[in-house]
């Protein structure tokens, strides 16, 4: 009898055995506090969120083709700044008029749709209503010589609230030279963003050029399990995280004379191993056990975009995270395929084969 293999096994091609038949985690899925439609109720309704807060939550986990989840799939489209405007969009220039980018998340059946002041409210007044708004509150623009990397505030947050918005974003480079003044500015900014009814997200991304010595650290478990701790420690409702590629950036840090912060070396025997389900599960204990969801981002769009979004859902997915934002490989091709893939992103959440480790 020949073996049935689902479009989800197809995409993952060699992967699959790997990522789906993975059962030895070492942390258990059973310390986690783990996504599921009750989410809301079971781990932010005890916190000291407000009940506006609580609403904001509840529109984005119970929107689009997700919805009553308790998992995430958001179009984030803020590159236009981070990256430049048309270094993003020159694969597909329909996507300088920020229309596009909200009709994307509309049709892709996205639980929010998250992008910069100026892209939401262009439209806010037609489409605030009919799909969640997250207005990015901070950038790294590129235009300044020699460039730099530090995040800076675009607008406030009362400007995000009146357009309707549910929830804001920003970004902290910890570890950077700017990281205690962006730690600052984005806690003021998310409690205010939370005294006015909005949930609040967080991209916990690392810059040091000491990161980078025989691979690149900014995405080992280790470190970017540090900045998520960082992440809920202000209080962050989500954190969106890189998805981990290697473990060691503290002991690498700490190699011959050099002395970086602190570490036990059980970070790499008992708490993950090399498996990047494993490593992705160091980074959602680092969200208390997941009392913060863990989404991770979808990454640069390339020749496999599909079976790299797939293996990216399906890690983030298996290790107990909360669902993924994914831009590029989304908005750099036609419409039709970008809805297609944010629609084969969503399937691993909702993929009875797919589960948790």
């Amino acid at each position: 009898m020949a073996t049935t293999t689902s479009p989800i096994q197809q995409l993952l091609g060699a992967k699959a055995e790997s990522l789906l038949g993975f059962s030895s985690p070492k942390i258990s899925k059973s310390r986690l506090h783990l996504p599921g439609p009750d989410f809301i109720d079971r781990i932010f309704a005890p916190s000291d969120r407000s009940p506006r807060v609580l609403a904001s939550l509840h529109r984005m986990f119970n929107h689009g083709r997700l919805a009553g989840s308790g998992y995430l799939s958001i179009l984030p489209v803020d590159q236009g700044i981070e990256h430049s405007a048309g270094a993003s969009f020159a694969k597909n220039p329909d996507y300088f008029d920020g229309e596009n980018i909200v009709k994307l998340a509309i049709e892709g059946g996205c639980n929010a749709v998250a992008s910069t002041f100026g892209v939401l409210g262009s439209v806010a007044r037609k489409y605030a209503h009919k799909i969640p708004f997250m207005v990015k509150v901070n950038h790294n623009e590129l235009l300044t010589y020699p460039n730099k990397a530090d995040q800076i505030m675009f607008g406030t947050i009362k400007t995000a609230f009146d357009m309707g918005a549910v929830a804001v974003g920003a970004t902290i480079y910890f570890g950077s030279d700017q990281s205690t003044r962006q730690i600052i500015e984005v806690s003021q900014a998310f409690a205010h963003a939370h005294e006015l009814g909005m949930a609040t997200v967080l991209w916990c991304y690392l810059r040091n050029n000491a990161f980078k010595k025989d691979k690149d650290y900014h995405v080992s478990a280790d470190l970017t399990g540090q900045a998520n701790h960082l992440g809920v420690t202000i209080e962050a409702d989500i954190i969106k995280q890189k998805l981990p590629e290697n473990n060691g950036g503290y002991q690498m840090l700490n190699m011959g004379d050099s002395s970086y912060g602190k570490f036990d070396k059980r970070i790499y025997t008992d708490l993950a191993s090399d498996h990047p389900i494993d490593l992705c599960r160091y980074q959602v204990a680092n969200c208390y056990m997941g009392r913060a969801g863990l989404i991770n981002s979808g990454g640069a769009s390339g020749a496999n975009d599909f079976e790299e979004a797939v293996a990216t859902a399906v890690i983030n997915k298996r290790a107990g995270g909360t669902g993924l934002i994914s831009g590029r490989k989304a908005f750099q091709r036609p419409m039709n395929e970008g809805v297609k893939l944010l629609n084969t992103i969503q399937d691993v959440y909702l993929s009875s084969e797919v589960t948790v480790a």
